[in-house]
């Protein structure tokens, strides 16, 4: 997704996506859509949210990032139980991640194929198969 980060375009970006472009998502938004691919978990976000003196509570941090999320602005990786990163590049690609620092990687497209899917029950598509690799630092 390439975004701009022009306040006019992010307030553009939400309302063709289903949201009202309020302060809260703007901010939010800016932060997450200038350009750059990230993966940020809402900790991650609100710490710069933090650091830049917003008024922007954690819980609304969660909830914006889900609300994006169910717009299709962002998707969710689920990493373990309850760590989740939200990936701003919203393509069918896979992940790495280091285990020691946490960091979250894309996997350049055409590095992994995947064979050989199980045929779905009666009435269900595959919407999207997830692949962690996880990777830890050699001694």
């Amino acid at each position: 997704m390439s975004v701009t980060q022009s306040n006019k375009d992010i307030g553009k970006l939400l309302r063709e996506a289903g949201l009202r472009p309020t302060r809260q998502r703007m901010a939010l938004a800016t932060m997450l859509f200038d350009g750059e691919e990230r993966h940020v978990t809402a900790e991650m976000l609100y710490e710069t949210v933090q650091s830049q003196n917003l008024p922007v509570s954690l819980a609304t941090v969660y909830n914006t990032l889900h609300q994006f999320t169910e717009a299709g602005l962002l998707r969710e990786v689920a990493v373990e139980g309850s760590k989740t990163y939200f990936d701003t590049n919203t393509s069918n690609h896979y992940h790495f991640l280091c285990e020691q620092s946490g960091e979250l990687m894309d996997i350049e497209h055409g590095e992994i194929s995947i064979q050989g899917l199980p045929q779905v029950p009666e009435g269900m598509t595959v919407s999207r198969v997830d692949v962690l690799v996880r990777l830890k630092r050699t001694s």
